[in-house]
């Protein structure tokens, strides 16, 4: 009975859409590089969201494509750096937060076909701190947007080796892939 699935490589997304069931709600989680936004969307009718919204330029791309398949509605999380790491996408807390989401959550044209659901973060291996930096961003953004309630916006996050803390700090959305379906091989890429 399970229909929400997520997937982390924009390709692999695109070639398992059409062998599930229509009715499967897709979920993009991995890092969306602006090239695959495109296909990603005409190629998965079934997408309801993408989960790593990180740069204005990814959003425009994304409300665009939208547009093109005439696509009434995108659900978006924004991806935040709440680890300061690297290795990790996100928009940093604070100004840059700000004013993507403002404009993630515009009702101008192409915008409109966006709808800003909320915020994800992926944070460091073992560091629940991540999920409070995530709260506090998601009070800010609902305080500078005039949101109401809190929890208007979504948490997505919380991963296999830490969802239970992530539930317990608030989580929404968890991804739980690798204890579903075991470990990814990547020795196949």
């Amino acid at each position: 009975g399970q229909r929400a699935f997520g997937e982390n490589y924009a390709q692999e997304l695109i070639e398992k859409a059409p062998k599930m069931p229509p009715d499967v709600e897709w979920h993009f989680i991995g890092a969306l590089q602006s090239n695959k936004v495109n296909p990603l969307v005409k190629g998965v009718p079934n997408l309801k969201a993408v989960h790593t919204v990180h740069t204005e330029k990814v959003a425009r791309k994304l409300a665009t494509a939208c547009s093109a398949v005439n696509r009434s509605s995108l659900d978006v999380y924004i991806q935040v750096d709440t680890s300061g790491e690297s290795t990790k996408s996100g928009v940093k807390a604070g100004d840059e937060l700000l004013k993507l989401a403002e404009m993630v959550n515009s009702s101008e044209d192409p915008f409109d076909r966006l709808n800003f659901v909320g915020l994800m973060t992926i944070g460091a291996p073992g560091d629940i701190g991540a999920f409070d930096k995530l709260k506090a961003a998601r009070a800010q953004v609902v305080r500078h947007l005039g949101l109401g309630e809190e929890d208007a916006l979504k948490l997505s996050m919380g991963m296999s080796g830490d969802f239970e803390q992530a539930i317990e700090h608030g989580s929404n959305v968890i991804r739980v892939g690798s204890t579903i379906f075991g470990a990814r091989d990547y020795s196949k890429k």
